[in-house]
């Protein structure tokens, strides 16, 4: 394969739809970001503009191409990743959506999840999805579609419609309608595919009253799509994986027990459980990793709600600094062990605790408490929920993590990263290339156009910077004892 060839990335994320080269030596080599359009039409929906999607997608692939000068023929492989959860459902014969994409945030169908909670059928959704009954996931959004646009379930009964989450409508819009596909990571957060059998499963489509002739087919994360025409010249899509799966493929987390962080606005935390599906008795979630080789992955996955958002939080409304990034100077600056905890549990709080009546708080506040004791605490409070994930994960999957692969724009941060190195007791690898997203869908492209192979990625990782632990487990252990004080002092703030 020559030198000059290139893998396309496309990355639709909730904010933005963005378009990644990377060259056969796995460079980024351009990139092109447009924002997409949020609407909010009452309070608690949160919906899209699916053609916006897929024009703004559109345009941003036109321009790295551009930027790079390149032609068409030079890119072998496209590969998608997307956020997930987000549900469309379109006409198939006219391929216009009949309502708004309703975004993974949305929560207008909270109501039909406690309905089918009370019924008692949550223990079965769980066993056969590894997911909890929540409006997070698709099953609610597409049945309440179906249930509210005028004539749309006599016409999915009829065959006329079809869903998707953000992959397929791409998909679909790529190839002109001739492929309505998914891959198993992001069939796997619908709450309609059963992750062991690796198929839609008709029990659970009953109990949501979602007709099968809707659901796109199911493949391997790395496999033939179908082709995007670019200016006459027909592009093989190689991959399609939904974006935190993306990034512990890109973070080349290939084996069992590898772990990666994404540190954003919250925190995604993935480890890699191998080809067995861990059901936590920790409140995460069981999902698909990927399909490779006639082989599929699993992994189990906690969120920290509130992470970077913490600390822009400090910039916006406490307005205690101007730019997020100068959180690592003034934290450095404290040089004391810290005597603040600050808990940011603005929206409660996830796993493993799951408690959602718990709120905000900071402990130990003295007269002499300054605002770089408060920077350095709040940055400290991302570490410690990572850890409280990580110790969940190993529980479950009795797999204990050696290091912890980290991506996300806050993972720039040296002594967020140096922090969470000492609480762990365990190395953190920061990527050279922070775009792991779209890093990991364009590793499926170039091992499905024969560019690359899983092996070359996992021995050729490059890690920009590696934190090993720099305190005693004495001390490791005095920190953590303050923070679950911190934690239990939060808990039913609320009624």
């Amino acid at each position: 394969m020559s030198t000059h060839s290139y893998i396309l990335a496309i990355d639709q994320g909730t904010t933005s739809s963005r378009s990644i080269l990377f060259n056969a030596r796995r460079e980024l080599c351009a990139l092109s970001q447009q924002e997409t359009k949020q609407i909010y039409p009452k309070h608690g929906w949160v919906e899209q503009d699916p053609e916006d999607i897929y024009q703004t997608q559109q345009s941003t692939y036109l321009e790295v191409l551009k930027k790079q000068n390149i032609e068409p023929q030079q890119i072998v492989g496209v590969g998608i990743t997307n956020q997930r959860e987000t549900t469309i459902l379109w006409d198939k014969h006219t391929g216009k959506p009949i309502y708004n994409a309703i975004v993974w945030q949305d929560t207008r169908t909270s109501t039909i999840c406690q309905h089918l909670k009370d019924q008692g059928h949550e223990p079965l959704i769980t066993r056969k999805t590894g997911l909890v009954l929540n409006s997070y996931f698709s099953a609610t959004k597409v049945q309440w579609i179906l249930d509210h646009v005028p004539n749309a379930r006599t016409k999915a009964d009829n065959g006329d419609i079809l869903f998707g989450t953000i992959d397929t409508w791409l998909l679909w819009q790529f190839t002109q309608g001739k492929v309505h596909a998914t891959d198993y990571s992001n069939a796997s957060r619908t709450l309609l595919f059963n992750i062991h059998s690796l198929d839609w499963d008709n029990e659970l489509l009953d109990l949501f009253n979602i007709p099968k002739a809707i659901l796109p087919e199911v493949k391997p994360s790395c496999a033939p799509y179908g082709f995007l025409n670019l200016n006459g010249t027909d592009i093989p899509i190689y991959g399609m994986i939904g974006d935190q799966q993306s990034a512990l493929f890109g973070q080349a987390c290939f084996k069992k027990g590898q772990a990666k962080n994404t540190y954003g606005t919250g925190c995604f935390l993935l480890m890699n459980t191998g080809k067995k599906a861990e059901i936590s008795e920790k409140g995460l979630l069981t999902t698909i990793a990927w399909g490779i080789n006639n082989d599929v992955f699993y992994a189990l996955e906690g969120s920290v709600f509130i992470a970077g958002a913490a600390i822009q939080w400090l910039r916006d409304e406490i307005q205690i600094l101007d730019h997020a990034s100068q959180s690592e100077t003034m934290a450095i600056a404290e040089n004391e062990d810290s005597a603040v905890y600050v808990v940011p549990a603005f929206s409660g709080l996830g796993a493993p605790y799951w408690n959602m009546n718990a709120r905000g708080a900071i402990f130990g506040l003295t007269r002499d408490t300054n605002k770089n004791q408060l920077v350095k605490a709040t940055l400290e409070s991302i570490a410690y929920r990572t850890k409280d994930l990580i110790l969940a994960m190993q529980t479950d999957a009795k797999i204990s993590i050696k290091s912890l692969h980290v991506d996300g724009g806050a993972a720039a941060n040296n002594f967020l990263m140096q922090f969470q190195a000492n609480l762990l007791d365990a190395e953190v690898r920061r990527a050279t290339i922070l775009e792991s997203t779209a890093l990991g869908a364009a590793f499926l492209a170039g091992i499905g156009a024969g560019l690359w192979t899983q092996d070359d990625l996992s021995q050729q990782k490059k890690f920009e910077a590696t934190f090993t632990p720099q305190i005693n487990e004495e001390k490791r252990q005095s920190l953590y004892k303050k923070w679950l004080k911190a934690i239990k002092r939060t808990m039913d703030w609320e009624d």
